[in-house]
């Protein structure tokens, strides 16, 4: 299982948001490169980017610094946010990012996620699942569709998409756990890749993550707060596979 830190762009700096709730944002650095260079010193194989004013806005907006951190790391990145075109799609991979995580457009467009699969192949595309309440949020979290995670996983799968993030926002940036049950319903009835996200605030968290048969599990909050430390968390999942 990968452990993939998370860089989570708003006005340039690096935060993070409880919740999903744009009115209660910690400012973690005021340098997204320097962070992500740190993460990937620590061994990270992987940095998760997400553009939150992209989200917002339903356009990139931090692409100078998406693109700083792709020229500066040497590890893949994924990035999502505001990515629903598919020009922006192209764009984010253009900068060097080798998947894009549509979320919004996987409701409002689905033709755009087929598209996408097709003319980047599907490895480079991922479907954000994030769900409240057992329903599936767009636009940044601002809004509630009628779509349960697994009628929206199902419908993508159909449409050539074969990775998930799965993040229950009630546990986002709260440090209280993952939500273990959904996210191993997921894996078995689909079969599909998920990577977890939300609530993982601990290595034994990330131990048993790793039984669900996730591909990877994607820490915030826990990381900026010490609660992980990066380099602990990657010997102990490396320990469990062996």
């Amino acid at each position: 299982m990968e452990v993939i830190p998370a860089i989570d762009l708003r006005g340039g700096k690096c935060v993070r948001l409880y919740q999903g709730d744009y009115n209660k944002e910690t400012i973690y650095s005021e340098d997204p490169l320097e962070v992500a260079l740190r993460w990937q010193e620590l061994g990270a194989s992987r940095l998760h980017v997400v553009d939150l004013d992209g989200a917002l806005a339903g356009t990139p907006i931090n692409a100078g610094v998406i693109n700083g951190i792709a020229a500066l790391v040497n590890i893949p990145i994924q990035v999502g946010g505001g990515i629903r075109t598919l020009d922006a799609a192209e764009g984010v991979i253009g900068m060097g990012a080798d998947r894009i995580i549509l979320g919004t457009t996987a409701v409002e467009n689905p033709t755009l996620v087929a598209e996408a699969c097709r003319k980047l192949g599907s490895d480079a595309v991922i479907v954000s699942v994030d769900a409240r309440d057992g329903k599936v949020a767009i636009k940044g979290w601002t809004e509630n569709t009628r779509f349960s995670t697994l009628e929206l996983v199902d419908k993508m799968a159909q449409l050539g998409v074969e990775r998930f993030v799965f993040t229950d926002i009630s546990l986002d940036g709260t440090l209280a756990a993952p939500n273990l049950q959904i996210v191993s319903k997921l894996v078995e009835k689909t079969g599909l890749k998920f990577l977890a996200s939300g609530g993982i605030s601990s290595v034994e968290h990330l131990r048993i993550l790793a039984k669900t048969g996730v591909e990877g599990a994607i820490i915030g909050k826990a990381l900026y707060t010490g609660a992980i430390d990066l380099q602990e968390a990657l010997i102990s999942i490396r320990t469990q596979e062996v």
